[in-house]
């Protein structure tokens, strides 16, 4: 692999940059490897980089039934945060805050992460109750929180209506000041061409149609380019976890719902910082080519499909335009539907199984994408000393069978509800 500098750019363009290499290989698949992902997302593609980067272990195909990314990855709307309270998820998503902040740098790939902070507004007594508990919970836990008053939230965002149109009036809110955004694509092209640069095969158009188990041992997977034989498979398939863990007799506590993202047109900056809301459930940031991002609930129906439906969408824009009433004016330009693994607590598992060599990376909810480098760190360790790191033994899949789970919001198991 070829380092990325101002060096490389000027050397390139003296070519008018014609000579730019690839930026991963295409390989054909081998009969056989060492450790199979499917999944060519952000998870999938991190894991395969752990495996190579920290524990020695070159010979991975990253399976994609599509194109990289093409999944959640490429459908979020891309906040990043580890403002959990529950200390199990707390140290988590933390370790995942910290390799976010040297992604880029470990990558020689700007993933454009922009530490500009995440507000949690607050509308109601009870809810400033819980989101000061929250913050003390966090930085017991070592985890950086601050409390705004209104005037405070006004000077970082003077478009937000305080008042919140009577709905949702703002008495304050709760920020991370090291929260923020990244570009999703980014993240996955960077993972990809550093795993490739370690020996990795990424193997793209290439659907898994079967997992090939002998007795109580997953051995490999059938695809449709061939069967291909492994010593171990981690799936990593974020909305089609249970789709595919079936394919190996694992029945799992998830059900799959759509989560919509919305993007309007492009306007010049009005936006420094992510703006998140409970009550009038919304979340919203400006991207580097100045769209505005936003989302809010799920879909409360079980689906498979990309897209959800227009009374969501409505509604979560209404929620957006009661705080942010001048983006009124603005044309809305695109959305779609990622699809969510909703677990039983709302937690993620990425955990063994009861089948011997296979590992499971799943249950994002709509915790995915500010997981990913956190998630493949730990879930390549799982997967190469067949045991748990200490940051996700307490996301285990035996906590739904012991009971002791991970629900943030206390709400029970009632997966489209967390």
């Amino acid at each position: 692999m070829s380092r990325y500098s101002i060096f490389s750019l000027a050397r390139n363009a003296l070519s008018d940059h014609k000579n730019w290499r690839e930026v991963w290989r295409s390989p054909e698949p081998e009969p056989h490897y060492d450790v199979i992902i499917i999944g060519g997302g952000g998870h999938g593609l991190a894991t395969a980089y752990y495996l190579a980067k920290e524990h020695g272990i070159t010979n991975v195909a990253v399976i994609e039934k599509g194109w990289l990314g093409g999944g959640n990855t490429g459908r979020n709307t891309t906040i990043v945060r580890s403002n959990y309270m529950l200390e199990g998820n707390a140290h988590f998503y933390e370790l995942s805050l910290k390799l976010w902040e040297g992604m880029s740098q470990d990558l020689n790939y700007n993933v454009m992460f922009s530490p500009r902070g995440v507000i949690n507004l607050q509308h109601n007594d009870a809810s400033v109750d819980a989101a000061m508990r929250r913050g003390n919970a966090m930085r017991m836990n070592g985890i950086d929180a601050e409390w705004l008053t209104p005037a405070q939230i006004k000077e970082r965002a003077p478009l937000l209506d305080l008042k919140g149109g009577g709905r949702f009036p703002v008495l304050g809110g709760l920020i991370q000041p090291r929260g923020g955004t990244a570009r999703h694509d980014a993240v996955a092209w960077g993972y990809a061409r550093a795993a490739d640069a370690r020996g990795v095969d990424i193997i793209q158009n290439c659907e898994v149609t079967g997992i090939i188990r002998e007795g109580d041992m997953v051995t490999g997977v059938e695809t449709t380019r061939g069967r291909i034989n492994a010593g171990k498979v981690g799936i990593a398939v974020a909305g089609h976890t249970s789709h595919v863990a079936a394919m190996a007799g694992l029945r799992l506590p998830i059900e799959s719902h759509v989560l919509q993202a919305m993007v309007s047109e492009p306007v010049k900056p009005c936006i420094d910082t992510v703006i998140t809301s409970g009550s009038g459930h919304m979340y919203i940031s400006q991207s580097d080519k100045g769209e505005l991002v936003f989302g809010g609930d799920l879909d409360f129906y079980n689906s498979y499909a990309q897209r959800g439906n227009f009374p969501r969408l409505e509604q979560v824009t209404q929620n957006i335009l009661t705080l942010f009433p001048a983006f009124s004016r603005l044309r809305l330009m695109r959305s779609w539907g990622g699809i969510m693994d909703m677990t039983m607590d709302g937690s993620p598992i990425i955990s063994k199984t009861p089948i011997s060599n296979f590992y499971i990376n799943g249950g994002w909810c709509y915790g995915g994408f500010k997981a990913t480098p956190g998630s493949g760190y730990v879930f390549a360790h799982t997967i190469a000393q067949d045991r748990p790191h200490p940051t996700n033994e307490a996301l285990s899949l035996q906590r739904f069978e012991t009971g002791a789970t991970l629900d943030e919001v206390g709400t029970g198991p009632v997966p489209k509800a967390h």
